[in-house]
């Protein structure tokens, strides 16, 4: 993938790893990863939250994964495919990295590389993601790695602050 960094399927195992960067980098996420963050305030709910993750993997429901630093042995990053509904079979992306790393093409190298493996192993037909219209590098990230701009979902999303806001809606037909 890139020299010194992997990708790993998120696990019970790395719960202190992903405790870590979300801990790190909680003033960020809580508007947009705001189920994550809720359930991520100790390392203990963390190791319960991604025991219930090691499940819904399992069951074919949930797809996260860790972008590793590997010279410091530290998670720099995150790339989840949710809400899959396989009668289609498509999926939601998501991704975010550590703000020390921001800006270093390491989520766009990790998304590409995702969706060639994901998307060849489970067959999915599309992918989409959901983006903030102030996410500008989210949106870049989308188009760069081949989204399409398809609307905006009105009234789509509740912030931790208890907004109602408009998302816009990218996707990629395989």
């Amino acid at each position: 993938m890139m020299k010194d960094i992997t990708i790993s399927l998120l696990s019970s195992k790395k719960a202190a790893l992903f405790f870590e960067l979300i801990a790190n980098n909680k003033h960020r996420l809580e508007d947009f990863f705001a189920g994550t963050v809720k359930r991520t305030n100790t390392l203990t709910d963390t190791i319960s939250y991604c025991i219930e993750i090691d499940k819904k993997i399992s069951l074919k429901q949930y797809f996260p994964y860790l972008i590793i630093d590997e010279l410091n042995n530290k998670v720099i990053g995150f790339v989840d495919f949710k809400n899959i509904d396989w009668s289609v079979p498509k999926a939601e992306l998501g991704a975010f990295i550590d703000l020390n790393f921001e800006g270093k093409g390491i989520v766009t190298k990790t998304f590409n590389y995702l969706l060639e493996e994901v998307v060849g192993k489970h067959q999915f037909k599309k992918l989409f993601c959901r983006i903030s219209e102030e996410n500008k590098r989210s949106i870049q990230l989308a188009l760069r790695c081949g989204f399409k701009h398809e609307g905006i979902i009105r009234n789509d999303y509740r912030t931790t602050k208890g907004e109602l806001i408009d998302l816009n809606y990218f996707g990629k037909v395989l």
